[in-house]
């Protein structure tokens, strides 16, 4: 598969959980090009991407986080949300033609907050070309998903500065 086509494929199979919050910043790294998403249809919604780019303008790694509002007394089974989101982009990137392997979920934090997280291995043709991480938490009335994705070697390249990103978040807390 073309260099090009890889990569807006990665732009274009990155999944994003349907988000609702108030108020939700991120303050990105200088070298992050925050981008521009259309307004949802919810007007309460708020998601937030960043892509980082090499020197040629291909994404090293691309970022997104989203926050809901959850219903009054509303309980999340957040094993049960991640394994959707999971399962989800399994079947997007099968869709486009890809084979993934993810591991098994397990405990994370998540902007200091108790999370879930799962790695998922995106390969074509027996080569890893992506990896992408998928990260859910809660906090009182809010509901939080983070996902960032990047080619096999920009995504190593740059998980530790995406471990900061992730360790520096500020999420509302009632």
């Amino acid at each position: 598969m073309p260099c090009s086509l890889r990569f807006t494929a990665l732009f274009a199979l990155l999944f994003c959980a349907a988000a609702h919050a108030e108020q939700l910043m991120i303050t990105w790294p200088a070298d992050w090009e925050v981008q521009a998403l259309p307004p949802a249809a919810d007007t309460n919604n708020v998601r937030q991407r960043a892509v980082k780019n090499d020197a040629n303008g291909d994404p090293l790694m691309v970022m997104e986080l989203t926050q809901t509002t959850l219903e009054p007394e509303h309980q999340v089974n957040m094993d049960a949300v991640l394994l959707q989101m999971r399962k989800t982009l399994q079947k997007n990137f099968a869709s486009a033609g890809y084979q993934s392997a993810c591991n098994k979920i397990h405990d994370s934090t998540l902007g200091g907050l108790k999370a879930l997280q799962t790695t998922c291995k995106i390969t074509q043709n027996g080569n890893h070309v992506i990896t992408q991480t998928l990260v859910a938490a809660t906090q009182g009335s809010s509901a939080y998903a983070l996902s960032y994705a990047g080619p096999a070697e920009g995504y190593k390249a740059n998980e530790a500065e995406v471990n900061g990103i992730r360790a520096s978040l500020q999420l509302s807390k009632p």
